[in-house]
């Protein structure tokens, strides 16, 4: 890897996942807001109520500022561990036989797991009366989530996300595919939480898994029940601390319950 500075990485970074974040959000938001028509509509909400759902300019553009603010908090973070790695500093590493090749699901499947756990604790703690104002509110503005509010973070909140790679990079060995993997799943997630059950299909694939694994139907209860529904990629620890809604099955539920 050729060394350069961390104003270089900086740039790049910040280019990259402004660029990763309005080509998903935008494109996603084209699909079921632009072009979509009525048979991809779910069918629940009548004419009316989808007027009354589709979300406000003014929304949006809120949450692209926030996402902005969140991108050059995600380069910066994105910068430092990679000028952490050049150090030798991290547990990163680049040559993939200098583990066994199925480590590389096995350190993905625990960065996975171990970052649910951080957001789930540190979701509920931003919901506290002391740090919900200024910490996490920003995000909940859009009662409505679309994808533009995939990356709508207050920046407290996108700089303690972010911690968690940076933090995890000195702990578990990670391969840059593994990382890279992560990031992926990280962004798409992100995006299909934030799809809006109202603009989906009535045959939207909500199947057994979506009782295991949380999805827009999962979140959107959290943007209307605030003190539910904090996971992000499992229900688990909803479920074994109490905060999953007892309405919830996986498939579309009522979400003012």
């Amino acid at each position: 890897m050729t060394d350069h500075s961390f104003a270089f990485y900086g740039f790049a970074f910040f280019g990259i996942i402004l660029a990763r974040y309005f080509i998903l959000a935008g494109g996603t938001h084209l699909f079921l807001y632009g072009i979509s028509s009525p048979s991809t509509i779910n069918t629940r909400e009548d004419e009316s109520d989808r007027k009354r759902l589709s979300p406000p300019w003014k929304s949006i553009r809120r949450d692209i500022k926030l996402s902005v603010l969140s991108s050059i908090i995600f380069a910066l973070a994105a910068a430092s561990i990679v000028s952490a790695y050049e150090l030798g500093i991290t547990r990163l590493y680049a040559d993939v036989h200098q583990y066994p090749l199925w480590y590389l699901a096995v350190s993905y499947a625990l960065a996975i797991v171990l970052q649910d756990t951080y957001f789930y604790f540190l979701h509920r703690l931003f919901h506290h009366p002391l740090l919900f104002r200024r910490w996490h509110q920003g995000h909940h503005r859009s009662n409505h989530p679309t994808p533009w509010t995939s990356f709508a973070f207050d920046p407290p909140e996108a700089i303690v996300q972010s911690l968690f790679l940076v933090a995890i990079i000195f702990i578990v060995p990670l391969h840059f595919i593994t990382v890279i993997a992560i990031l992926i799943t990280m962004t798409v997630w992100a995006v299909v939480n934030h799809l809006g059950i109202e603009r989906l299909p009535v045959n939207f694939p909500h199947h057994w898994c979506s009782r295991w694994f949380t999805g827009p139907a999962h979140h959107a209860v959290h943007h209307r029940q605030y003190a539910l529904h904090y996971g992000l990629y499992f229900t688990f620890w909803d479920k074994r601390l109490g905060t999953q809604s007892l309405h919830y099955d996986g498939e579309f539920a009522d979400v003012n319950h």
